[in-house]
């Protein structure tokens, strides 16, 4: 029998409002299940907490806390909180269904992705956590089974259950282990800090796991495996993750160098958050062509019909290998010794040396008639190869070295950390609307990146928002303000047309904003255009009253010239014509036959 079928919360009402309809999936923290708001009649996605973890006092109420930070985070990419409570023992999330399936979904039905399907994905992903990170939140879990995507592409990112509430604005760091030997998360997609016990944390946490999610995507397997959760500890703790393009040969180098900076063990080497890495990302996007983009890997397969990418694949053989199964959210307590054994550096991978054969025995007096020369020059041979190989090491030190991290540092900590790296930086500066004044928005090469020390590493600095003065063009004619404003990095706005008395037809009288005003660059500004002086209006064969109230209309003021008995006589003539260009304000004389 299904185990669904014997889940005691099937059919249940949680809070008296939520009805448990049938369950989706189940984790290693807590369970999802598919059910109906009866309030207000909609479909909801309810996570429920296990018992076991929400008899802990600690982390229900840090789970309460922190899930109502993230219900304050709007963002489209982002599955929304509706509620939160607790029914009884029952901790629960009341969260927006989203129809479809996951990316780990996707991954074992395509294997490995296109670049461009791959960074379809991704985008999004880092948009929702960049999101996430300017609002002061760390997602701590992201990994495929977080990764939503519904059956028109959307994209969303889930299960916020693991986020952690930086202690300040800027980014401070905190610590995630509560105790030693605990670890807390997925255990493929842990960054090293995420496993040394009392290690402060930040969203650099999951600028790692999304480097993950790209290796992943691009080459259908996760870059650290193992037979137990420790041996893939081990492997976060002390070996780099390999280049995609190892796996799959056609992946470009840029992205290659992605890779290496969002997973760099050491987290300043890494891209400040993932508002960050998306920036890199779409530059080296925007320098990908499209057949780079679209070639199909190795190790895909036909797309689910599930998941439109648009574009074809073809059928490959041999069959690509299977896709990693799902790896659960846990928390694994690691005893004291295995702990100090994985935080001890490793040795050198060495191959062990070969196994002899035994050698027969031989007489002293045999021994003593072989020649010694062969001996002394292959001694000599080895000193010479150590020397060398000694003398290049050093000499590979003294000339290469690899980008230090500098992303979001201001520009002169940056310089000073490129200089305890033994190399020199040259600044060019941008405006950003998004990254504060000072702050290092990209480097060239990319952090991570080995390169000679004497080449100097570009350091993109932020110039801050870029503002510029609104030009003064009243009084000038409205095609002439048009070419200055365009002129200026701005745009012409809309344009009104009114009669002016001092500005010729055809010049500003006025723009908004103002002249002097500091906007951003292609800001549009609306002018106010002068139609010139009024028309006098034609108002022979009216009524008086209707004459004057014709002429008032347009700005004018009337007198009259005549007899008009008992206001019955029409207007027979008038001073200024009709159709005569006047200031506003000027008196129009009418004329009424004399009787």
């Amino acid at each position: 029998m299904d185990m669904a079928l014997r889940d005691p919360l099937i059919g249940t009402l949680l809070d008296g409002r939520y009805r448990v309809e049938w369950r989706i999936a189940a984790g290693g923290m807590s369970t999802v299940y598919q059910g109906t708001d009866t309030r207000l009649d909609r479909v909801v996605a309810l996570k429920v907490m296990h018992p076991s973890l929400a008899g802990d006092t600690a982390f229900t109420t840090r789970f309460i806390r922190e899930a109502k930070a993230v219900a304050r985070l709007a963002h489209p990419n982002v599955v929304n909180v509706f509620d939160q409570n607790a029914d009884g023992a029952r901790v629960f999330l009341a969260m927006e269904y989203v129809p479809g399936g996951t990316l780990r979904d996707l991954l074992r039905d395509r294997g490995a992705l296109s670049i461009r399907a791959a960074l379809d994905i991704l985008e999004p992903v880092l948009a929702a956590l960049g999101a996430a990170h300017r609002a002061g939140l760390v997602h701590r879990d992201v990994k495929p089974e977080n990764v939503l995507i519904t059956d028109d592409g959307l994209v969303k990112v889930a299960d916020f259950g693991l986020v952690r509430v930086l202690n300040a604005a800027d980014g401070a760091a905190t610590s995630t282990t509560a105790t030693a030997g605990t670890v807390l998360g997925t255990v493929s997609y842990l960054a090293p800090e995420q496993i040394r016990p009392g290690a402060e944390t930040d969203q650099r946490v999951d600028v790692y796991a999304a480097g993950i999610l790209l290796y992943e995507m691009l080459t259908g397997s996760r870059p650290h495996t193992g037979e137990n959760p420790v041996q893939v500890m081990y492997r976060h703790l002390h070996e780099d993750v390999p280049a995609p393009s190892a796996t799959v040969p056609g992946v470009a180098p840029a992205l290659d160098a992605i890779v290496a900076g969002a997973c760099a063990r050491d987290r300043a080497s890494r891209p400040h958050d993932a508002v960050e890495l998306l920036a890199a990302l779409q530059r080296v996007r925007r320098g990908l062509t499209p057949a780079q983009l679209d070639a199909e890997p190795p190790a895909s397969t036909r797309p689910s019909p599930r998941y439109p990418t648009g574009e074809a694949t073809a059928v490959l053989t041999p069959p690509p290998a299977p896709a990693p199964p799902v790896e659960r959210t846990s928390v694994l307590d690691v005893p004291p010794d295995v702990m100090d054994q994985l935080l001890t550096e490793p040795r050198p991978y060495d191959e062990p040396p070969p196994a002899r054969a035994p050698r027969a025995r031989r007489s002293r007096s045999t021994a003593r008639r072989l020649p010694r020369a062969p001996l002394i020059w292959t001694a000599v041979i080895a000193a010479l190869v150590l020397l060398v190989g000694g003398a290049t090491y050093m000499i590979s030190g003294a000339v290469y070295g690899t980008v230090p991290g500098v992303l979001g540092k201001n520009r002169t900590e940056a310089e000073r950390i490129l200089d305890a790296a033994g190399m020199h930086g040259k600044v060019s500066e941008v405006y950003s609307e998004s990254v504060p004044v000072g702050q290092v928005m990209a480097a060239e090469p990319g952090v991570g990146t080995r390169t000679r020390k004497s080449d100097a590493v570009t350091l993109t600095v932020s110039r801050g928002p870029k503002r510029i003065a609104v030009p003064d063009v009243v009084g000038r004619p409205s095609a002439q303000a048009s070419t200055t404003l365009t002129g200026a990095q701005l745009t012409a706005g809309t344009v009104t047309e009114t009669y002016n008395d001092g500005v010729a037809e055809g010049s500003v009288i006025s723009t908004s904003p103002a002249a002097g005003q500091q906007v951003p660059e292609n800001t549009p500004v609306a002018l106010v255009v002068s139609k010139g002086m009024v028309p006098v209006p034609d108002v022979t064969g009216m009524s008086k009253e209707a004459a004057e109230k014709a002429l008032q209309a347009a700005g004018f003021a009337m007198q009259s010239n005549g007899v008009n008995l008992f206001g019955t006589g029409k207007v027979s003539g008038q001073s200024p014509a009709a159709g005569e260009r006047r200031p506003q304000r000027t008196v129009v004389t009418v004329n009424f036959p004399f009787l």
